[in-house]
């Protein structure tokens, strides 16, 4: 198999089910987004501290993967399967926060991102997420996209955000406060 094709040459491009779109199409864009977020989710997986975290990172690549599929899909074609994201991928996501958040000190004021490099990482791939979230709501006005999706990829930067307080505190990092300047 070829991996390129030339179809895509004229700025167009084929979802599940063979409707060609505008590779500028909010669909498009979506999905494109939650290929960027996996991207970083791999770069997490591939941080040393995060060894221990290695499998739930795989799964949850697993799931943005399901994710980019329901969003690359013709909706007007049944003729694709495509997997589920089900509500227990949403459970074991707090699941895990839960466990994290038990051995972290208690938040008192917003985090600046940063700290240790591995940790700002974390903070740009929870800033992927909620971009990604942002354009799947976005595309939920005008075209079926299943709420789960959107719920998971809305708990995704909560367990992102909690990791990077978790790593901060794994890797001895300062969590710096974010103290307004009030004029």
């Amino acid at each position: 198999m070829k991996i390129y094709t030339k179809t895509g040459d004229t700025g167009k491009t084929s979802l599940f089910g063979g409707t060609r779109v505008s590779k500028a199409n909010e669909r498009l864009e979506a999905y494109g987004t939650v290929d960027e977020l996996n991207s970083y989710i791999g770069l997490l997986r591939d941080i040393q501290t995060n060894v221990q975290r290695q499998t739930l990172l795989i799964e949850i690549q697993d799931r943005l993967f399901t994710i980019g599929a329901h969003l690359a899909s013709d909706e007007k074609s049944k003729m694709n399967k495509v997997p589920d994201v089900v509500e227990a991928d949403i459970t074991l996501l707090e699941t895990e926060m839960d466990a994290m958040d038990a051995t972290l000190p208690e938040m008192t004021s917003f985090v600046l991102p940063g700290g240790h490099v591995h940790v700002s990482y974390c903070h740009i791939a929870r800033c992927v997420c909620r971009r990604t979230e942002r354009l799947v709501i976005k595309l939920a006005e005008t075209t079926s996209v299943p709420p789960i999706i959107i719920r998971y990829l809305n708990r995704l930067s909560d367990y992102l955000f909690v990791l990077a307080r978790k790593m901060s505190e794994e890797l001895g990092a300062n969590e710096t406060p974010w103290n307004p300047r009030l004029s």
